[in-house]
């Protein structure tokens, strides 16, 4: 299967993946959309933050680290005119585990948005990336 995008209506769409999920996407009240679902450009950026938080769940759990919860925090800058890209992504990932090291948590960072993360090496192309850290300790 291919991935599909079908126009509902107004500047309404559903997407089909070629794994089989369906997303909504919508524009906004204020440009004639119904706010149905998300805009394209925050679902750049949520692919983008689920495909570091995969390698670097994945990278931590192969290192024996005791991760239990992870998110990351996206604060970005667009281009003020047209075509308004991305021109700076910080993503703040936030770690709770318990008794996690900072290497390990720095070198799965580092390759997850150096070697594996398809999404945020894209982005890297027009924005300026970086990426910040916190871990919690849980008991």
């Amino acid at each position: 299967m291919k991935d599909r995008l079908k126009w509902i209506d107004d500047f309404g769409f559903i997407g089909e993946t070629a794994s089989g999920h369906a997303l909504i996407m919508d524009g906004g009240l204020e440009h004639g959309g119904r706010n149905r679902g998300a805009r394209p450009m925050e679902l750049l950026l949520h692919g983008a933050a689920g495909c570091m938080s995969y390698d670097i769940i994945a990278i931590l759990k192969n290192s024996k680290e005791d991760i239990r919860d992870l998110w990351i925090d996206i604060d970005k800058t667009q281009a003020e005119s047209s075509p308004k890209v991305y021109t700076a992504i910080n993503f703040h990932i936030v770690i709770t585990g318990k008794s996690i090291k900072n290497e390990s948590v720095e070198r799965a960072i580092k390759l997850a948005s150096e070697k594996y993360c398809s999404a945020s090496i894209m982005l890297g192309k027009t924005a300026k990336m970086s990426y910040t850290y916190e871990i919690r300790e849980q008991n």
